[in-house]
């Protein structure tokens, strides 16, 4: 989608953490994840509040490719409060400095690495983006899935194997949340700018298929539903999770409206372009 978050979105965050912030005036953050749909909007907001509120905080961000984000997010990579550390996330090398709060939103589960560096580094406080798919499948019958339920078995080994790893980030963080408080964020399907056209997610297949003027193409029947929240107010929950929420307690973060694959397919149509076809798989 767009390559930045718009000025009124930025504002709104602002206006709805401006009471959270304080809790990171001359903090040290560590963000895994940083140069991704999630952590470019975690790092957007980072840098709003921080102008806006003088909070002298700074942030060392692990990116996959830093030469690759610093030629596509130019706009981010140039704030001498942000540092870039290169490394990936299962084995970079420990930044020196105490740190006092970690934000893993890397895509691959690979906390063990995190977690050691949470110890050593004596942060207080790490927020885990974990998924909704550690649920497994959901219930036909369910419409919203409550934070206590206990799931069921994925039949996809590709699902089930994403889901084990989510799964298993948050366990160990369990273990280590001796000393640490660990915020664990359960998210769900989200639509915004920063979101790939060409990734797993069928909002931006969609909508780069309206884009390109070609029919939109849904993989299946389009009966299954997703709930799609809006990437900003994304960012405030996951804020208001890391410096509100309880340790240990999985938030689910997502939208309280449903809506099918095959709505979703024909929403893109309407707003972009009403005379491109959608294209079911029976």
């Amino acid at each position: 989608m767009t390559t930045r978050a718009a000025d009124p979105d930025l504002d709104a965050i602002l206006a709805q953490t401006q009471n959270l912030w304080p809790a990171l005036r001359g903090a040290r953050l560590f963000i895994t994840g940083g140069t991704g749909f999630f952590g470019c909007w975690i790092l957007e907001s980072f840098l709003t509040a921080r102008r806006a509120l003088g909070l002298g905080a700074q942030a060392f961000v692990l990116p996959r490719d830093e030469a690759e984000f610093r030629k596509k997010r130019p706009h981010l990579s140039g704030h001498p409060e942000l540092s870039f550390l290169a490394g990936d996330v299962s084995s970079f090398n420990f930044p020196k400095g105490r740190f006092t709060h970690i934000i893993h939103a890397a895509t691959e589960s690979n906390a063990p690495r995190v977690f050691d560096f949470a110890a050593s580094c004596g942060a207080k406080s790490l927020l885990l983006t974990s998924s909704g798919a550690v649920y497994g499948r959901q219930p036909a019958d369910m419409a919203h899935i409550p934070e206590d339920y206990p799931g069921s078995a994925d039949q996809d080994a590709s699902k089930a194997a994403y889901a084990q790893d989510k799964r298993l980030a948050e366990r160990l963080g369990a273990a280590a949340a001796r000393g640490l408080e660990v915020k664990i964020a359960r998210c769900f399907a989200f639509v915004g700018p920063y979101m790939p056209f060409d990734g797993s997610f069928a909002a931006g297949n969609f909508i780069q298929d309206a884009v390109l003027g070609r029919p939109i193409a849904v993989a299946g029947d389009g009966t299954p539903y997703r709930s799609y929240l809006y990437a900003a107010d994304l960012a405030v929950w996951l804020w208001t999770i890391l410096l509100r929420g309880q340790s240990l307690r999985p938030y689910n973060v997502g939208s309280e409206e449903r809506v099918s694959i095959a709505e979703l397919a024909r929403t893109v149509q309407s707003i972009v372009n009403t005379d491109l076809a959608v294209h079911i798989r029976q």
